[in-house]
């Protein structure tokens, strides 16, 4: 996954709060818009646009996730988030990955993530579900002794994770990420639990637990977000070479489904835009 773009109201207060709470380094800021990161590609765009104002109820974005490569580093961000009174949404062990979730300073969902090792992850939503928990504070803050040099925000091997979104219609989004674009679900999807199969899907690439994730739980035909509304201008899917983006033209053709370029790529709309 690449970075990701939101609207915001307030381009100051949210470049400090991802500084200062998230540990990104500013990039770059020219105008109305910033790159933030860890110092290498951008993770994370921002542009201001006046009066853009928080709309709940609405497809868009669910979360983000960013990934950090250590126990370590999740560890810092805990502290620092206890240190600043920040406040958290919850800790969860979902067996694949550790996750602290918060909003930023306009509303945005963050899931702060690190990977366990593969070989550990579950192989199967039975052995998941059964076995996942939250996460006590005190397992995260264990990391601390990991290393003993002093933290510098996050490292640069920190990247986004995936993206969680709020969608109109669960099964045109299966279509769109699964058939389409050729997202895999990841371990036995089928065998889910009903209540999460029939109300969110997870969906990856490589064997990963999830880069994309969709879920209905803002209500099916929930209404897309007005001109207006602060959140998720657009998310970035990279591929390997030309000849995979070729590839995903021609199925993307082959549905009726258009797009354009920009300087940022490919520009397409999923189906709850």
């Amino acid at each position: 996954m690449g970075h990701v773009h939101y609207t915001v109201a307030d381009l100051e207060r949210q470049a400090a709060f991802y500084q200062d709470i998230i540990g990104f380094k500013l990039h770059w800021q020219n105008g109305n818009a910033a790159g933030l990161g860890a110092g290498g590609h951008d993770l994370l765009r921002l542009t201001e646009v006046p009066g853009a104002r928080e709309v709940p109820g609405t497809t868009g974005l669910y979360h983000t996730a960013f990934l950090v490569p250590t126990r370590w580093d999740l560890a810092h961000l805990l502290k620092r988030i206890a240190e600043t009174r920040t406040p958290i949404q919850g800790l969860s062990n979902h067996l694949t990955h550790h996750a602290i979730y918060l909003p930023d300073a306009e509303g945005n969902g963050i899931e702060l993530d690190w990977d366990l090792p593969q070989a550990q992850w579950p192989r199967s939503y039975a052995e998941m579900m059964a076995n996942h928990r939250g996460l006590h504070p005190n397992e995260v803050f264990s990391a601390l002794e990991d290393r003993e040099e002093e933290w510098q925000g996050v490292s640069e091997g920190t990247t986004v994770g995936h993206v969680h979104l709020h969608v109109d219609d669960l099964d045109a989004a299966r279509h769109f990420y699964h058939d389409v674009l050729g997202f895999d679900y990841p371990l036995d999807f089928e065998n889910a639990p009903a209540q999460l199969r029939n109300s969110a899907a997870f969906m990856s690439a490589g064997g990963y637990h999830h880069h994309i994730a969709t879920n209905t739980w803002q209500g099916e035909g929930a209404p897309q977000p007005p001109a207006d509304a602060t959140g998720l201008r657009y998310f970035t899917v990279l591929v390997p070479d030309a000849d995979e983006l070729a590839r995903l033209k021609a199925r993307l053709q082959a549905e009726g489904i258009a797009g354009e370029q920009t300087d940022e790529g490919w520009l397409i709309h999923d189906p709850a835009r």
